[in-house]
């Protein structure tokens, strides 16, 4: 297939071996594209996107997941200029804009014009990484979350995303979709969560995993419940669990700002290994 400008094109199942290869130069801050990847075959109908690269002399580069999110992949400033230039072309389809920070503003910086203000940005975003035992005792009540918790695990997953994000998930008529996202956690055994006597007091999912890295998301404690340890003690079992059954590093990103948590990784023992940014609409 022809390279349009730039040398970019749309990426297709016979790309997904020289895909892997470049996703896996840094296969923590990669694993949701590579998750992706391995779970799509690369298809644009199992994507809901696409995946654009961009070759130099027949060589795979750089690339960009085009899907509810947009995350550059490998892309220096000038990779993420180009790709910027193609979505010009096809104009905003995604949500979320989101990856290492020198691309996305790099993306960012080629795209605003004609995108329009977005709802949010977050420019300070620490990825941090574990690939050890946890500095602090877990806290042995954490558990696989099972169906029968649904009714008390889903409301604290749509107030955690809605505090989070600053829009419910179920916003526009999309419980149900998001709903079937929690289930669809839950049966992979990717949700952990702490009940005191049948109440939710914390609460953690994966939201992505290779063999070489699992990302976390969701992680809450609702108000009532804060200030007691259970984040830290529970960020701990969680980490326990997903290095055990799922991968040898545990990542996830942090709002810069966001003091707290924060304070909570660093006592598990993660550390910062790059910074992120994320723009939504």
């Amino acid at each position: 297939m022809l390279t349009t400008r730039h040398g970019v094109r749309p990426l297709g199942a016979a790309d997904l071996d020289a895909f892997l290869a470049l996703a896996r130069q840094d296969p923590v801050v990669n694993v949701f594209v590579d998750y992706r990847a391995t779970t799509t075959n690369l298809e644009p109908r199992w994507l809901g996107g696409e995946m654009w690269g961009r070759f130099d002399n027949g060589e795979l580069t750089s690339a960009c997941h085009v899907g509810a999110n947009l995350v550059p992949v490998q892309a220096d400033p000038d990779d993420a200029a180009a790709f910027a230039e193609r979505a010009l072309a096809r104009g905003r389809t995604v949500s979320t804009i989101v990856g290492p920070q020198e691309a996305v503003r790099s993306f960012w910086n080629g795209v605003a014009a004609s995108w329009g203000r977005p709802r949010e940005a977050r420019w300070e975003q620490p990825h941090l990484e574990i690939a050890a035992l946890p500095k602090v005792a877990a806290d042995p009540r954490v558990r696989k979350s099972t169906r029968a918790d649904l009714n008390e695990l889903y409301p604290a997953c749509v107030a955690m995303y809605t505090e989070e994000v600053g829009i419910s998930p179920e916003y526009g008529g999309g419980a149900e979709l998001y709903r079937a996202r929690v289930t669809q956690l839950v049966s992979r055994g990717w949700s952990f969560a702490r009940y005191d006597d049948g109440q939710l007091v914390f609460k953690a999912e994966v939201a992505c995993a290779t063999p070489y890295a699992a990302q976390i998301q969701g992680v809450y404690v609702p108000p009532a419940h804060r200030g007691r340890g259970l984040a830290t003690a529970g960020m701990a079992a969680v980490v326990n669990i997903v290095r055990r059954e799922l991968a040898p590093v545990v990542s996830l990103y942090v709002n810069d700002w966001n003091t707290p948590a924060r304070a909570v990784y660093e006592k598990v023992g993660f550390r910062e290994t790059a910074r992120f940014a994320t723009v939504m609409f």
